[in-house]
């Protein structure tokens, strides 16, 4: 016998009448959060960054290719991970189907990772991917970007993610995601995800908005989904997730 609430057809519509108030309170509020970060004063971007990509070395203002906007997911992978990220890569299943949307409206959307690139092939090659994704090995930009730290940093308390400082590295939590990736605690948090969005002008790139943690839901298609079923993320458990390829069945 179920525990949960059990109503009549209209009590059921008068609580959902209730709800979509909220919900149409909640978009509205959506739609002047997209406009603030569109108003966000521009970082002109001075340093010369450079990528691996399929196509050979790019700089920044070559990941446009020919558009004048770009979406950049900070991918979980490092160069000492033996596979990219299995959250990263519940988010990035959805990326093959938009990116060719985002094209066609002067979007360019890539994945950028600290793995080397021949890493980044295979294992994309693996999951079936066919979205543009560049290796910053040797680069600063993840570092520069705040997705990126040394174990000095991590050490020493020098951490700053999500624009608050961590203190120095106690072991955490991550331990299940760290094995899915082949490598320890201390060597996955070194890596964290991250979207940055910057925008070519005048032969100029600046950078117009960077978001990361809890502010990357919202790119997870399949958490937006759970959020509407009945049982919503159920997430008591801890992670439940796999890559595409892990599940037993």
């Amino acid at each position: 016998m179920t525990k949960h609430k059990i109503g009549t057809r209209n009590e059921w519509l008068k609580a959902r009448l209730e709800l979509l108030k909220s919900e149409k309170e909640l978009t509205r509020r959506g739609d002047e959060l997209a406009q603030r970060r569109q108003e966000l004063p521009w970082v002109a971007i001075d340093k010369d960054y450079r990528f691996e990509t399929d196509e050979g070395s790019a700089s920044l203002a070559d990941l446009f290719r020919d558009r004048s906007q770009l979406l950049v997911y900070h991918y979980m992978f490092g160069p000492d991970y033996k596979a990219g990220c299995a959250t990263c890569s519940t988010i990035a299943d959805g990326f093959n189907g938009f990116a060719i949307h985002l094209a066609h409206h002067d979007v360019m959307q890539w994945c950028v990772s600290l793995a080397p690139l021949a890493r980044i092939q295979t294992y994309k090659r693996r999951m079936g991917w066919t979205f543009p994704w560049a290796s910053s090995n040797g680069s600063d930009f993840n570092y520069d970007f705040s997705v990126g730290f040394t174990e000095e940093q991590q050490r020493k308390g020098g951490i700053q993610y999500n624009y608050r400082r961590e203190p120095p590295f106690g072991g955490g939590r991550a331990s299940v995601h760290a094995k899915t990736c082949g490598t320890d605690t201390a060597t996955y948090t070194r890596e964290r995800p991250g979207m940055s969005a910057f925008v070519l002008e005048d032969g100029a790139v600046y950078q117009t908005y960077s978001t990361f943690a809890r502010g990357l839901d919202g790119l997870w298609g399949m958490f937006q989904w759970l959020d509407r079923a009945p049982k919503g993320r159920n997430e008591a458990d801890g992670p439940w997730w796999r890559r595409h390829d892990e599940y037993e069945d």
